[in-house]
């Protein structure tokens, strides 16, 4: 059968790719590297006003120090093909570079495209770890994770790894990057613990800042396109053709999740449509299709995405119940869409006729019995075994020597003025006044009396809800 790849390891000039899928590719590269701007908005919109900078600064590590790592030898150990390159990890191309016997632009173009994944990965911790977690040793973490990311992306997606031989699919990256990241994210939500006063009896979850929330979804559902349609790694013969399908697929699941969603939460939240429940039924929808947006026909995806949006908003208060903190939901979205996912492509994947990516089978829906669904469930169980161990010796190692966890007084206190000197509460207040100042109705009554509407919160009290932060 063909054994046809969409992340293909290739340097030679017999194989190499065409300017215009070598344009796709950049293209859709650029477009996921805004992923981290809706990442960074959707993290700070979930945290309280003390930590929002703090927050956008780790998205900024990520890129910064993952990329190092990643150009140094994350590239070569995903999709390195010298002499010593095997089934478990690629060797060669390290500190990636081309020269004049080389095909500069597929080497170029695709450790740009691969370097976009492996940041994204490494992103979906940060939000788990917000509010109580080092940025020194954050940026520890972001340098050393790269190899957590890298050994199962070469598994995945290079010719000549083990789980590729045995025919896993995972188009985009449900697994590869999503369940991946969210699996070191629940790992570091256990070892950090839970935000001080979170889980006391008082303390009702709330979203510090909706709206950066919602415009984070909107800027990660774009980018979702480019992660998804730049997947099929280029737009020359028939590859345009799925490219076109999966735009249409990823729209799909995400409109069936965004329904499955809000009909939930207005059942269980008693007639109201709770912004979280909105913004993660939309995401875990997205992560759900991510494997199979080019091999499932349309009516598929939205089912997918209806299902996987239903075990994200199902499995979040579970994490709670157990008092596993995990601030943005990263687990929930990535991890339970992302297994969601897998699985998905031994239902409902079928061969394409075109790259062949499911190397001529299908799923169970189509007549292709349960080997496609097998190698599928093998993926799920290698990608977690190997990221749940290493990121739990990388942080337990860090723990161990600089300490992950803000003391209790930072924590109080607020990354943003600890880490970054930016004092959050009196910024926060004075936005605070001025918004009081305009919702302030003034009455003049025949004796000239002036009246403030009984029941308005002064700025301090509106400060202290919504900053979380306890004014002494």
């Amino acid at each position: 059968m063909n054994n046809t790849t969409l992340i293909p390891v290739v340097t030679t000039k017999a194989q190499a790719m065409s300017w215009d899928d070598a344009t796709w590719i950049l293209t859709s590269s650029f477009i996921i590297f805004t992923m981290q701007s809706g990442f960074g908005l959707l993290e700070a919109g979930c945290v309280s006003a003390k930590n929002e900078v703090n927050i956008m600064v780790k998205n900024a590590v990520d890129v910064v120090f993952g990329g190092i790592t990643y150009w140094a030898y994350g590239y070569g150990l995903s999709f390195g093909d010298g002499e010593y390159s095997n089934a478990f990890v690629g060797v060669g191309q390290f500190l990636v570079d081309g020269d004049e016997s080389s095909d500069i632009g597929q080497i170029y173009s695709t450790f740009i495209f691969q370097l976009s994944f492996a940041t994204t990965a490494t992103t979906i911790v940060s939000g788990a770890m917000a509010e109580r977690t080092k940025l020194t040793a954050y940026v520890i973490f972001s340098f050393l994770n790269t190899v957590v990311y890298c050994i199962p992306a070469h598994w995945i997606w290079a010719s000549n790894g083990f789980l590729k031989t045995l025919g896993v699919v995972d188009i985009a990256g449900s697994g590869g990057v999503h369940l991946l990241g969210a699996v070191s994210a629940i790992v570091a939500a256990m070892l950090l613990g839970p935000r001080r006063g979170r889980y006391d009896s008082q303390n009702k979850k709330q979203l510090g800042n909706p709206t950066n929330a919602l415009v984070g979804m909107f800027m990660l559902w774009w980018g979702w396109l480019g992660f998804n349609c730049g997947s099929t790694f280029g737009i020359s013969g028939g590859k345009w053709i799925l490219a076109a399908k999966s735009a249409v697929t990823t729209i799909n699941a995400s409109v069936g999740g965004g329904v499955a969603g809000l009909i939930y939460s207005f059942i269980v939240n008693k007639k109201k449509f709770m912004i979280e429940d909105l913004v993660n039924s939309i995401l875990g929808s997205l992560v759900s299709i991510t494997a199979s947006c080019a091999i499932v026909r349309p009516w598929e995806s939205i089912v997918i995405g209806a299902i996987g949006a239903l075990f994200v908003v199902s499995f979040c208060p579970l994490l709670d119940r157990l008092k596993i903190d995990d601030p943005v939901g990263a687990f929930a979205v990535h991890g339970i869409g992302g297994i969601w996912g897998m699985i998905a492509v031994g239902i409902f994947g079928d061969d394409d006729k075109i790259e062949r990516i499911t190397d001529g089978r299908s799923g169970l829906t189509h007549g292709g019995g349960f080997y496609l669904l097998g190698v599928q469930v093998l993926a799920i169980v290698c990608i977690v075994g190997w990221s749940g161990s290493i990121s739990f010796i990388l942080l337990y190692l860090i723990n161990r020597t600089i300490g992950l966890r803000l003391s209790p007084e930072e924590e109080d206190l607020g990354s943003d003025i600890v880490e970054h000197d930016i004092n959050t509460v009196s910024r926060y207040l004075d936005g605070c006044q001025l918004q009081v100042n305009e919702q302030m109705t003034v009455r003049r009554s025949s004796f000239g009396i002036i009246r403030r509407h009984s029941g308005m919160k002064t700025p301090t009290e509106v400060g202290a809800d919504n900053i979380g932060f306890q004014m002494q």
